[in-house]
């Protein structure tokens, strides 16, 4: 399943990448892709492990940009 999620306080392109890369290499995501322009991340996952892979997902934006949050698009 590929769901998208609106990214918070996103400063930076090159952090974006680097965020995606790291999402990419979280087990069970199967494609992830970041836009800077439109604040978007976009995960293809298994749906039952959707939930776990967004919390590290999260953790790895974190790491990178600390006040970077991800929320789901209403």
């Amino acid at each position: 399943m590929t769901k998208q999620f609106k990214m918070i306080d996103l400063d930076c392109a090159n952090c974006a990448a680097k965020m995606e890369d790291g999402i990419r290499k979280i087990d069970g995501v199967k494609a992830a892709s970041i836009s800077f322009i439109m604040q978007k991340l976009t995960i293809t996952a298994p749906d039952d492990q959707m939930d776990i892979i967004l919390k590290q997902a999260a953790k790895v934006c974190r790491k990178i940009e600390p006040d970077c949050r991800i929320e789901p698009i209403q």
